[in-house]
């Protein structure tokens, strides 16, 4: 009587403690990417629930039944060489569940590394993400404008990170839009991500990278097209240049809050030659490069 009041206690207590929380933001999802990776996750857990109760169920029975007391005191068990059906379904149903979830990673992986699925005919917009000990710089090119520890994007609109570090490497997530990307001093990687849905969001570095890695975080805002593009429109004509002082100034290992800036860095400390995505714009990512070149930037 006593073990099921504890147990009784103890449900009592953990569903009040799971009622207070906050939804776990990776199954939050606010844009396709992130859909995607809470899918896949909802459904590995779902598999792996099954099995669980399953394999729990089939203890409980087999113990009730078998089990000692129920037995005569000269009983003996029959002497059994092996059931071709019994095994066939221990090994079958194993392989069976590795190749269905090994399926559906490999098909969600391919999926999270390109355009989000509805926006492949939209002109993606371009985001240089690297990292410093231990803050964010976001430079938007096409917009001439750059934002420290903050970033706003729209939503309905694929985005193009460019990410690397100064520093280093560190790991770009924004939970609730997609997975993470390592950001490396030597090369630019490419995440493919976008929002369907306005609001703030937590970004942070999940790689360990210093004694400041715990504060290495930014806030994301997403946005409408028309909010997005006032808000550009107001940092073009308020915000300070950034100089190449002030942003060898920013470089320093330290804690900042946000800042915004007209220019980008781009242009007098370009980003690393070498690039990867897992995919085809490498080319179109070394042609861009060259026209920096070309034009002195």
């Amino acid at each position: 009587m006593r073990i099921k009041w504890t147990f009784l206690s103890l449900a009592i207590g953990l569903l009040a403690v799971l009622a207070g929380c906050e939804p776990v933001m990776v199954l939050d999802p606010k844009g396709p990417q992130a859909k995607t990776i809470a899918d896949v996750i909802w459904i590995s857990m779902g598999t792996m629930a099954i099995v669980v109760i399953v394999v729990f169920g089939m203890l409980i029975y087999i113990v009730s039944k078998y089990r000692a007391s129920k037995q005569s005191a000269d009983y003996e068990p029959p002497h059994i060489e092996g059931n071709p059906i019994v095994e066939w379904i221990i090994v079958g149903i194993p392989v069976l569940i590795i190749v269905f979830l090994s399926i559906i990673t490999v098909k969600s992986t391919y999926e999270v590394e390109a355009t989000p699925k509805g926006y492949e005919n939209q002109k993606p917009l371009v985001i240089y993400a690297s990292s410093s000990d231990w803050k964010w710089h976001f430079s938007y090119p096409e917009e001439n404008i750059e934002t420290v520890n903050y970033l706003n994007i729209p939503t309905d609109r694929p985005l193009e990170f460019r990410l690397y570090s100064y520093g280093p490497i560190t790991s770009f997530w924004i939970p609730q839009l997609g997975g993470q990307k390592y950001a490396m001093s030597d090369m630019i990687t490419t995440l493919h991500l976008g929002a369907d849905v306005p609001g703030e969001y937590m970004g942070r570095n999940s790689n360990f990278s210093g004694k400041g890695f715990a504060e290495n975080i930014f806030d994301v805002e997403a946005m409408s097209a028309a909010d997005f593009d006032k808000w550009v429109e107001d940092v073009q004509t308020t915000a300070k240049p950034l100089s190449e002082e002030k942003f060898e100034e920013l470089l320093l290992p330290g804690h900042l809050g946000r800042l915004t800036f007209s220019g980008t860095h781009l242009e007098f400390s370009p980003p690393p030659e070498g690039h990867h995505d897992g995919g085809h714009q490498e080319e179109d990512s070394s042609n861009e490069h060259d026209e920096h070149a070309e034009h002195g930037e």
